[in-house]
């Protein structure tokens, strides 16, 4: 993985640094879509053995600016693994039954369990991303002692907190922010309008957000400065090229799983003792069948 896309470091992110339209070693888009497949098989492998072994969970969450292809890359990339010991969730609007709770307990209802991995598209983040931008939390009910000035703030502190809580305890948050250039969303807004079939697709309410680009450029990238560590990194992902976008999913995805190098577990002693004698038995009945 170039280290150029990973931020692991509080301040460490400079908008501008990863230019959307980036393809990285590939000129041609079959040379990156051969790499995808060739990935995919390893990643099919690693799932199997993490499912096996039941020792660490993972969560691979998605933020992006609307239209920038979160749910493309999430099918594209990772409809290759099995779905024993996946899940995806994806949050949208709060609930009234969500926003009587704290805004984590949503997040912690789709918590994968050792041996899964978790897909969100969106997260936790939306908290102090749309949050942010449009002060939501003034609309919300809050105890007199809180300082509605310290909200945010208090939320990059929690949510590192939160993550690196998870990551003591088997959980891995990786998290993949798909950075779409202003004006390719601008002409993807433009296909959904132009072509049929991608209607279904286009919203108002996709336009209306767009015009609070730069704010909300400067929320995720106060976000990702706040929250960046070693063990929960962010990985900044050009995505004006839909091919590239997959590609490097995939390596973030595969990477991960690699450094958390499951293994297929091994029976003990008296399990394979036990194992034997029992396949002794089998082989002798089946060859009882046979006569």
């Amino acid at each position: 993985m170039q280290k150029k896309y990973i931020v692991t470091k509080k301040g460490e992110y400079k908008r501008g640094k990863v230019d959307p339209g980036d393809t990285g070693k590939f000129k041609t888009r079959e040379k990156a879509e051969e790499a995808l497949r060739k990935n995919h098989e390893k990643i099919v492998e690693l799932q199997e053995k993490l499912y096996a072994e039941k020792k660490e969970g993972v969560v691979f969450l998605f933020q992006a600016m609307d239209a920038a292809g979160k749910d493309g890359t999430i099918t594209a990339v990772l409809t290759c693994l099995s779905p024993h010991g996946v899940k995806e969730a994806a949050f949208k609007s709060p609930s009234k039954t969500e926003l009587g709770h704290d805004y984590l307990w949503r997040i912690c209802k789709e918590l994968p369990e050792k041996g899964e991995i978790a897909i969100f598209n969106r997260s936790h983040y939306e908290d102090v991303l749309i949050g942010k931008v449009h002060k939501l939390y003034k609309n919300y009910k809050w105890a007199d002692r809180i300082d509605q000035k310290k909200i945010i703030k208090n939320r990059y502190e929690e949510i590192k907190n939160f993550e690196e809580y998870l990551y003591n305890n088997s959980i891995r948050v990786v998290k993949i922010f798909l950075n779409v250039s202003r004006e390719e969303q601008t002409k993807r807004f433009l296909s959904r309008l132009q072509e049929q079939e991608k209607n279904w697709k286009f919203s108002m309410d996709d336009v209306n957000e767009a015009q609070h680009w730069d704010e909300y450029q400067k929320a995720f990238s106060d976000a990702i400065n706040a929250t960046a560590t070693e063990h929960c990194p962010w990985y900044i992902v050009p995505a004006d090229h839909k091919w590239y976008m997959r590609y490097l999913v995939s390596e973030i995805i595969l990477d991960t799983l690699k450094d958390m190098n499951p293994q297929w577990p091994k029976s003990k002693k008296e399990e394979a003792e036990q194992f034997a004698e029992v396949e002794k038995m089998l082989v002798k009945q089946l060859e009882e069948m046979k006569k």
